[in-house]
């Protein structure tokens, strides 16, 4: 892939961002319309369809508003990744920082992706899962 192409793997935080009105739209809106390959793996799915479902369910968004919610969640700019992290990783970095397993699982899932795509940074508003990010060469640039 050229170097000059941005590869952003996209957590739940962000892409939750992105859907919902919070402190981090502004920036999660303007890292989706940033030109580049936008990744969004299997876990990040399932985490914000769990979320849009649970919003539903307690009716804090309307049947029409979820229904809006995963059409974006669809059609956004993501490309969806079925990506496994590298055990050896996921063994290594697990010791090293202290996240959540679903953070983590997103760290060596990236952390494993950049084998193929050196240029891959992960995009989370999770402040744990930031600095991980940052200290394992995957953090956001430029934002």
């Amino acid at each position: 892939m050229d170097k000059d192409v941005q590869v952003i793997y996209w957590d739940a935080s962000a892409v939750l961002s992105a859907l919902f009105a919070d402190g981090h739209s502004q920036a999660a809106r303007k890292w989706s319309a940033a030109e580049g390959v936008h990744f969004m793996s299997t876990l990040t799915f399932t985490e914000v369809a769990a979320v849009i479902s649970r919003m539903q369910r307690e009716h804090i968004l309307t049947d029409t508003l979820s229904q809006a919610a995963f059409d974006v969640l669809d059609n956004g700019p993501w490309r969806r990744i079925s990506s496994l992290p590298d055990w050896k990783i996921i063994r290594s970095l697990s010791a090293k920082w202290p996240l959540r397993g679903a953070d983590l699982w997103h760290l060596c899932a990236a952390k494993s992706l950049l084998q193929e795509f050196p240029e891959l940074f992960l995009l989370s508003f999770d402040n744990r899962l930031e600095r991980a990010a940052a200290g394992e060469a995957l953090g956001k640039l430029g934002s």
